[in-house]
């Protein structure tokens, strides 16, 4: 089983790129966001999953192991095959698949192609409290068992992003910049929260 290719960008086709090992030409299904951050005179190392079906042998490429772990959390779900995935992938970032999940955005999702508002409510609910997409700030890993605790700041995440989703702000958005806040603001209150999150909106929608 392939894990990891190293070599040179060959082409490249919809979805897809060719990767030159050795003289070998592997076509690789990547994300775009991937896709873009190959440059054909670089030397580029490509996480590898690999999908065997009784009429074909498909590779999919990941730019680093928190992609492709994000990517085969996605495609445990019902309904979210390899092509969705990397839908998913190329239409949102990895923070922003975290906090949509953490969020309960199920809005973000159906912005990607072929996800309809059901698909969106399993995925959602499906990943919600698994380790691995929620950020590092927003929950603590029990080494027994390897489960998932809320952590204190994470309360006052959530009354936060509430907060600002009343505000007309959308949930995914609302909790990373919270987050990113919270994250820099340790002895933050939540009052603190809410009006530093707005100060930074306010720049980048300036």
């Amino acid at each position: 089983m392939i894990g990891k290719l190293t070599g040179f960008l060959d082409g490249q086709g919809d979805g897809f790129i060719y990767l030159n090992v050795r003289g070998v030409g592997y076509r690789v299904f990547c994300s775009t966001k991937t896709m873009a951050s190959i440059r054909k005179e670089e030397e580029v190392s490509l996480f590898i999953e690999t999908q065997v079906r009784e009429d074909h042998i498909h590779l999919f490429g990941f730019s680093s192991v928190s992609e492709q772990e994000i990517f085969n959390t996605l495609t445990g779900v019902q309904g979210v095959g390899a092509k969705v995935g990397m839908a998913i992938l190329s239409s949102l970032g990895l923070n922003e698949i975290s906090m949509a999940v953490a969020t309960g955005d199920n809005k973000a999702f159906t912005r990607v192609s072929g996800i309809g508002p059901k698909l969106a409510t399993r995925i959602v609910t499906e990943l919600k409290g698994k380790a691995g997409l929620l950020t590092a700030d927003m929950m603590e890993i029990n080494p027994v068992g390897g489960e998932v605790s809320v952590s204190s700041d994470s309360r006052i995440l959530q009354d936060a992003v509430s907060a600002l989703v009343n505000l007309g702000y959308s949930r995914t958005e609302a909790g990373i910049k919270a987050s990113e806040t919270l994250k820099n603001n340790k002895e933050a209150t939540l009052s603190d929260v809410i009006r530093l999150t707005l100060k930074e909106m306010g720049k980048s929608n300036g």
